[in-house]
């Protein structure tokens, strides 16, 4: 029987006054890895105050973050020094950086009618994959929008076709792979929807990156979904949704059955990295204690979940 006390045990609750005195372990491949978003963490923490938050709470890893602002998109352009300086710390806390959610494309879609803004999304294509190999990151999440602020019509949609097009051959000389994120809009709402593009592409370096929040929201049977492409699914986001609510959902007041995904996920043997997503309330002044607190509790409440569904690679010594 999983008691309480047995449960502590297992997912690290009794450590974690161990843990946030800096006591981590680094990336332990006997186990299901768990990061967490970038933007789980306030955005006025420094790069050392992010990972190192990440490491404390029992993460194995962090995702970083190209949104649409300007302020991320600016990362594109740092300089070797600042990427340098970036890798020190990656080395240094012992927390990777192995994906990244590319984001800006909202922003900046390949399905856009004008010419300008096209280019701007293979600038920023071109110059996310040449940061992910500077900082060693593997996998690139694509926000799946033909456009986002526009009308979408069949134009959009080839637009769209020709640019990841152009995006997986730029990858694939990389070895940097694109994975399309399950999305919050119906153009790729589903598997089922996100499938013909990876059969269309027939490249090793294009796969898929579900987002169980937006799937469930979307799909009346996430479970078939995720067998559907199982074999393209290199990274998962785990996210709370409610019907029309995609972000800032609490663990446990959604919509999303994860102790049911998990077990399926358990019996097509999935092998890969859980990425916690949720976001940092910006408006408020949030210490490091709290912050790391609360992406620790998340972790708790998703590892329960895994545990529950037969994972017992989640498990923490």
């Amino acid at each position: 029987m999983l008691t309480e006390e047995k449960l502590d045990d297992i997912l690290g609750t009794k450590k974690f006054i161990i843990i946030i005195k800096g006591v981590g372990k680094m990336y332990d491949l006997d186990r299901a890895p768990i990061g967490i978003y970038e933007k789980a963490l306030p955005s006025s923490f420094s790069w050392e105050e992010k990972l190192m938050a990440a490491k404390e709470a029992g993460f194995d890893y962090l995702e970083i973050s190209i949104d649409e602002t300007d302020e991320k998109l600016a990362r594109l352009d740092w300089s070797t020094q600042e990427r340098e300086d970036l890798k020190k710390l990656i080395s240094s806390t012992g927390v990777m950086i192995p994906s990244m959610c590319l984001s800006g494309h909202r922003r900046f879609p390949f399905g856009s009618k004008n010419v300008d803004t096209r280019k701007k999304a293979f600038d920023i294509m071109k110059k996310a994959i040449k940061l992910s190999v500077d900082l060693g990151i593997r996998t690139i999440q694509l926000a799946a929008y033909d456009v986002y602020y526009e009308e979408e019509d069949e134009t959009t949609k080839a637009l769209f076709i020709e640019g990841m097009e152009k995006s997986i051959a730029m990858a694939s000389k990389a070895g940097v792979m694109l994975a399309l994120e399950i999305m919050d809009t119906k153009f790729i709402s589903t598997i089922l929807r996100a499938m013909p593009y990876v059969t269309r592409f027939n490249s090793p370096w294009f796969k898929i990156y579900p987002d169980l929040g937006n799937l469930s929201a979307w799909s009346s049977d996430v479970e078939s979904e995720l067998e559907l492409g199982i074999t393209h699914t290199v990274a998962i986001h785990v996210k709370e949704t409610k019907p029309g609510v995609f972000k800032e959902v609490p663990f446990g007041e959604g919509i999303v059955k994860f102790s049911s995904i998990f077990k399926k996920l358990k019996q097509l043997n999935y092998q890969g990295p859980f990425l916690i997503e949720m976001w940092a309330d910006n408006n408020k002044v949030i210490s490091k204690e709290e912050a790391t607190r609360d992406i620790y509790n998340a972790r708790l409440f998703v590892q329960r979940k895994m545990i529950e569904g037969g994972m017992d690679n989640a498990k923490r010594a």
